[in-house]
């Protein structure tokens, strides 16, 4: 998996063996947690027990993106996240804001955030320029439609050659726009305007987008993927399914994991680095 590095700000994230990203979204309405963060004391108190897991990574949302849901307005949704990104960056967390507006990552940043994860890949124009003024990273995700729309019967010819077409497209239009390609991570979009088949044809398409040459980003942890292959409806209960995915996406190529239960998913991706040739213990690639 050689010596990739994905560049935030002033942090270097070694890519030779999986890293985390925890999950924390502070909305009342997200599909796997019900809003259980919401309250920003009970955020920062589950940020300290994912850094105590092993996150490398925080995710900081404001605004859902579970199919279905309405947009938050940016003032409302920098309202939610502000404090919480304050407090991870002192408890000294590299964060990352799930959003997809230019200003609200713009006030994350200036929070003291180290990168933008915008599911939309750049679909406000000023994102690209508040990026590259701050030299934060970014992550581009793949999305047919709106989450308001995205599951309304999505159709593909070839679902791996578009998504990994379309984010190549947004890579380099990222690049030319002033952001270095080390700062530029690629995420397929799992349960973003696609099928059961789709995102199965992704996970398994996951090498083709890693020959794009930048790190690549995988969030399938607790998705309705898992339920439609296992029938399992809670997705409190899809951890077995979600670990799977991420040892499978690691094999691929994935170098990412954004994932809600970060002591599970280290030791899952421990052992899958040290099959793969990571030493966690030597701490560097045998192979």
């Amino acid at each position: 998996m050689g010596d990739l590095r994905w560049t935030l700000r002033d942090r270097e994230m070694d890519l030779s063996r999986s890293l985390l990203m925890g999950v924390l979204n502070v909305t009342p309405d997200s599909f796997s947690d019900g809003g259980r963060w919401a309250d920003p004391t009970a955020a920062i108190a589950r940020a300290e027990v994912m850094l105590a897991e092993g996150a490398d990574i925080l995710d900081i949302g404001g605004e859902s993106t579970r199919p279905g849901s309405d947009p938050v307005p940016a003032e409302e949704e920098t309202r939610r996240i502000l404090p919480v990104i304050r407090a991870a960056v002192l408890l000294g967390a590299v964060v990352s804001v799930d959003t997809s507006k230019a200003e609200v990552a713009r006030a994350a940043l200036e929070a003291g955030a180290h990168a933008v994860n915008d599911v939309t890949a750049m679909a406000d124009p000023h994102m690209p320029e508040v990026v590259a003024e701050t030299g934060a990273g970014l992550v581009l995700m793949h999305m047919k439609g709106t989450p308001l729309t995205m599951q309304n019967a999505p159709k593909y010819t070839d679902a791996v050659s578009e998504v990994t077409g379309f984010l190549k497209e947004r890579r380099d239009y990222a690049e030319n726009r002033g952001v270095a390609r080390e700062r530029i991570a690629l995420d397929p979009g799992i349960g973003f305007g696609k099928t059961v088949e789709h995102n199965l044809a992704l996970l398994n398409g996951i090498p083709a987008l890693a020959d794009l040459g930048c790190a690549v980003l995988v969030g399938a942890s607790r998705k309705r993927l898992i339920l439609h292959v296992t029938g399992e409806e809670d997705p409190l209960r899809r951890l077995p399914g979600s670990l799977a995915l991420a040892v499978l996406a690691r094999a691929g190529g994935a170098h990412i994991h954004r994932v809600h239960n970060v002591a599970a998913s280290r030791q899952a991706l421990e052992m899958a680095d040290a099959v793969l040739g990571y030493s966690p213990i030597e701490g560097t690639l045998r192979r």
